[in-house]
């Protein structure tokens, strides 16, 4: 697969953004301790600084993010909320969020996150109907990527933003041959997004690919 960041230029990168702080490093390093088969589902500083500028630029007061792991983005979220801002974390590890809630109180902002631990699938179509999430980020299961936009972008206001991770599968979406059911799913979403007239969306080269959505 080809490499959608060359070390030097990752390296100079995260050199030239907001550094992380120590609650944020601290975390990154105990989620490589504690889960290394898994760290690597841990987004990276340079992505959770953008979903920080992300929330302030538009504003949210109501996030909702699908996939939590051990914490981080959901730091980085919370963080940009405006003033009596909420994040609805959806996650079915009470062993990776059992991190993130110690790490969640550190940051200062446990009281901002309610943590659902369900099927996300379930906990989203039990919401509310009226379009009142203002910000949403997707970084779960790759095959649950279509159902939890659907459900997403009728609740999501005029203005709105949707944040899909990981939408280039390390290159795996434009490579031929025999493919993970991942891949297939994250391909079956890409076409979604970009055929759907409710939104207007934009895929950018950021790690492993995110894509922006932002409701008509």
């Amino acid at each position: 697969m080809p490499d959608i960041i060359d070390p030097a230029i990752s390296d100079y990168l995260l050199a030239h953004c907001t550094p992380a702080d120590d609650v944020l490093r601290e975390l990154a390093a105990e989620t490589r301790a504690a889960f290394p088969d898994a760290a690597g589902m841990q987004i990276t500083q340079d992505e959770g600084e953008l979903l920080t500028l992300l929330t302030r630029l538009t504003g949210a007061r109501v996030a909702v993010e699908v996939g939590v792991f051990t914490g981080y983005s959901a730091i980085c979220i919370a963080r940009g909320l405006t003033e009596g801002g909420s994040l609805l974390a959806c996650d079915v590890s009470e062993e990776w969020t059992g991190v993130a809630r110690e790490y969640w109180k550190r940051a200062g902002v446990a009281d901002r996150i309610d943590l659902r631990i369900a099927p996300a699938i379930e906990t989203l179509r039990a919401l509310s109907a009226d379009p009142v999430v203002d910000f949403a980020f997707i970084d779960a299961d790759k095959t649950g990527y279509l159902g939890y936009y659907e459900e997403l972008v009728p609740r999501l206001r005029p203005g709105g933003l949707i944040v899909l991770d990981n939408v280039l599968q390390q290159g795996r979406v434009v490579a031929g041959g025999a493919q993970s059911d991942s891949v297939v799913a994250i391909r079956q979403v890409n076409d979604r997004v970009v055929a759907d007239e409710r939104v207007e969306s934009v895929m950018l080269p950021v790690r492993d690919g995110v894509t922006l959505i932002r409701r008509r």
